[in-house]
């Protein structure tokens, strides 16, 4: 039989002090830029802790938390991420990816070098749990993980900007190399590399603007 307990966390507002908050949190969340000159300056990493602990209070298909995340901070497995991420990202450049992926990236700049794979001072590698294995060995399917993963994904996001750091989401494809870098099982399936730190003193971003309310939303 499910157990339930009382919701005892929920707190309410009035229109007014939500309407503030709502209004607060856009203009501090439409702040956050895609960073992609870090500096080397280090983090506490507490606060990697706690903005990982945000992200795994995400909702999940029937509660089964289809994720894992590793942060790396030791140099020598940021280089061979490096490595293996521009390799990958060369052959992308150079002849996988069409010229209409090509042309769509060109006002982002982007190109198959990644020195920010070591100079920031965190690599965060999320991975999505196809299904758990019990102690006894047995499978347990798990329900949507990778909608459950994007979602505990973005909370991660949202919880280093409001930490006070910048970020970027890396997905160099196939990414089957950090199994092996990272050594985790093959239930295990990267989804994406969140590069977190301090932006450099000279860092610059794309000149870009974010579709307006109507554009992205409509309301019935």
């Amino acid at each position: 039989m499910p157990k339930f307990v009382p919701l005892t966390t929920f707190k309410e507002y009035t229109t007014e002090e939500m309407k503030q908050r709502a209004r607060s949190f856009s203009a501090d969340i439409r702040r956050r830029r895609t960073v992609r000159h870090f500096s080397n300056r280090p983090v506490d990493q507490e606060i990697i802790e706690e903005s990982i602990l945000a992200a795994m209070s995400a909702p999940s298909g029937a509660n089964l938390q289809p994720w894992h995340f590793v942060v790396v901070s030791d140099p020598e497995v940021k280089r061979q991420i490096r490595v293996a991420a521009e390799a990958e990202e060369r052959e992308f450049y150079n002849g996988r990816a069409p010229q209409e992926w090509l042309d769509a990236l060109a006002p982002l700049g982007t190109d198959e070098e990644k020195p920010f794979l070591e100079t920031a001072p965190y690599l965060i590698a999320v991975f999505v749990q196809k299904n758990g294995i019990l102690p006894d060995g047995r499978i347990v399917k798990h329900y949507y993980p990778t909608e459950s993963v994007g979602i505990a994904t973005g909370i991660l996001i949202t919880a280093i900007h409001n930490a006070g750091l910048a970020s970027l989401t890396h997905t160099p494809s196939p990414m089957g190399f950090l199994n092996e870098i990272l050594k985790r099982p093959n239930n295990e399936k990267p989804f994406l590399l969140l590069v977190v730190g301090y932006p450099s003193d000279d860092a610059v971003v794309p000149d870009i603007e974010k579709k307006s309310l109507n554009e992205a939303c409509s309301f019935i």
